[in-house]
């Protein structure tokens, strides 16, 4: 991620390519939302371009938004212990506690994880960032009695709120505003 973020003037000027390439974080593996999003440019505030990712993916094929999810990795799995995470995804799991479990924590989470991918066909996605590691465990036992259907949809909605906390982080203020001013453009 760049030092410094991006002003809106900044963000609206770049290239495709560039637009594509600064983005390309937002959903994990998946830069062709953020090539879909730069064509909806000039964006008048951040949550307009959080926005543009989510309507991106709620557009998008069943299967396609199935291979989103899939892109995710397990929380506290083999990819964290490895140090094969994404960047954004190792410091989203650090921030709700996920790098300090105890044995028994990573048991229980290896367990709910492997009942997720025998059910559902794809891992337990949640934004960690609006969690503790008490609600995460307590969400994936309350989503593990999902329909496949009704998880699907739980899951896009955890991945719009992950993308939109991860445009927040890459859009920067102008000078002299207060975080969250000028959003209601």
């Amino acid at each position: 991620m760049p030092h410094h973020p991006l002003s809106l003037p900044e963000i609206n000027a770049l290239s495709p390519e560039e637009f594509t390439r600064y983005f390309a974080g937002v959903l994990e593996y998946s830069p062709q939302y953020a090539a879909w999003a730069a064509q909806q440019r000039p964006f008048a505030s951040a949550e307009a371009i959080a926005g543009a990712f989510k309507d991106a993916v709620a557009a998008d094929t069943a299967e396609a938004q199935r291979q989103l999810i899939r892109a995710h990795p397990d929380l506290a799995g083999k990819a964290a212990l490895a140090g094969e995470l994404t960047a954004e995804s190792t410091h989203e799991q650090a921030s709700a506690g996920l790098d300090r479990l105890s044995s028994e924590e990573y048991d229980e989470f290896h367990r709910l994880n492997a009942a997720y991918h025998e059910k559902f066909d794809f891992p337990y996605v949640v934004c960690v960032r609006e969690n503790t590691k008490d609600t995460i465990f307590e969400g994936a036992r309350r989503r593990l009695a999902h329909t496949p259907e009704e998880e699907r949809a739980a899951a896009l909605h955890e991945i719009s709120r992950i993308a939109r906390l991860r445009v927040l982080d890459l859009v920067g203020q102008e000078p002299g505003q207060k975080p969250g001013e000028g959003e209601k453009r």
